[in-house]
């Protein structure tokens, strides 16, 4: 009996720890994940700061699935630990997976995968946070064994709207003082 097709392409899927050859094809998958109309109130900015900042500080961390050598996903996390506290904290800030990829465990691997790198590195709890109407992250989530949803608010405000003045003076020529040697 020859396998499916998906079951092949979930038995091909490899977890490991990312790699600086990886950080391009991981910050362009998540571009193509994480756009301001799939997620316009993300508070939280995609950019390849976000994801070489993650990488530089605890790269431990950063896992990237992938198959016949191609990035398909990712989890990238970090930790908190707060002062005159015995508890650390562990943080999964990003998690995704190639549309392709999707329902056949790959997240469910990778997630996996990074809280085993979380307790042996002796994190205590793990937090997350989603929009409050993303079903589909909250029913994974939840199959992960996060309880306790918290709703919680991000307000904006743009400030060039806000302010025509601050606009205005921003594209001002900067008026120096002369006569200062």
């Amino acid at each position: 009996m020859k396998p499916h097709n998906n079951e092949k392409r979930r038995s091909s899927v490899e977890i490991r720890e990312m790699e600086i050859d990886d950080l391009a094809p991981v910050f362009h998958l998540g571009e193509r994940l994480f756009t301001s109309t799939k997620v316009p109130t993300l508070y939280r900015t995609w950019d390849e700061y976000e994801v070489t900042n993650i990488f530089q500080t605890e790269p431990e961390f950063c896992l990237v699935a992938e198959v016949d050598d191609k990035p398909i996903g990712f989890a990238l996390g970090t930790t908190i630990t707060k002062t005159r506290s015995a508890w650390k904290y562990g943080h999964l800030v990003w998690l995704g997976v190639d549309p392709d990829y999707q329902r056949l465990g790959v997240a469910t691997r990778l997630f996996n995968h990074f809280r085993d790198k979380m307790e042996e590195h002796g994190v205590r709890i793990l937090l997350v946070d989603t929009e409050a109407d993303n079903e589909w992250a909250l029913a994974f989530f939840r199959e992960m064994g996060f309880g306790n949803p918290e709703e919680h608010l991000y307000l904006a405000l743009n400030l060039d709207q806000q302010h025509p003045w601050l606009r205005n003076k921003k594209h001002q020529p900067h008026k120096t003082n002369s006569n200062r040697r």
